[in-house]
């Protein structure tokens, strides 16, 4: 399996996590926590993200930076070696993205959105922006059933996709 594909591919269901978009408490004329229902979207933990770049790359093949930008958002910078895809150097590849405070702890959670962010950039976690939106029972703001992945944003589904593509460019 190419580089691309390790890092792209999706994570385990018990690593998704869950959190509720839009909700229908501006139809119901009630507090955000008090709506029945929400989109929900799901997202991984930076940890997780780490991990994959770790299994794949090599924890001594990438890389990040915080520089913070003018606008008070902060940017990650996430590198991986150019070695680590073929090329003949040792000189780093970059991608940049940034994020701004969370309400739960603004500067912790800033650092692993933006951290995330970059990742994605590589192709982590990035399939979680394709799923479609579902809207789910809320019970005190939270999600209480996700939604059910479709089998290509499941690993093993993932993989017979990929075999398939192969089998057929053959």
């Amino acid at each position: 399996m190419k580089i691309h594909d390790q890092l792209r591919r999706p994570f385990p269901l018990h690593k998704i996590h869950w959190r509720v978009g839009s909700t229908n408490a501006k139809k119901l004329n009630c507090k955000p926590w008090e709506a029945t229902k929400g989109i929900a979207l799901a997202y991984i933990d930076a940890r997780d993200a780490m991990s994959r770049l770790d299994k794949v790359v090599g924890a001594e093949n990438w890389q990040c930076e915080y520089p913070l930008a003018d606008s008070g958002l902060l940017i990650c910078r996430v590198g991986i070696r150019a070695s680590v895809f073929g090329f003949d150097r040792n000189e780093w590849i970059w991608k940049s993205n940034g994020a701004g405070d969370t309400q739960v702890e603004a500067e912790k959670g800033k650092c692993s959105d933006a951290f995330k962010r970059a990742a994605v950039l590589w192709g982590v976690g990035q399939y979680l922006y394709a799923l479609p939106f579902s809207w789910v029972k809320l019970h005190n703001g939270k999600v209480i059933d996700p939604p059910a992945l479709p089998e290509w944003a499941l690993p093993d589904g993932f993989d017979r996709l990929l075999k398939k593509q192969e089998s057929q460019s053959e």
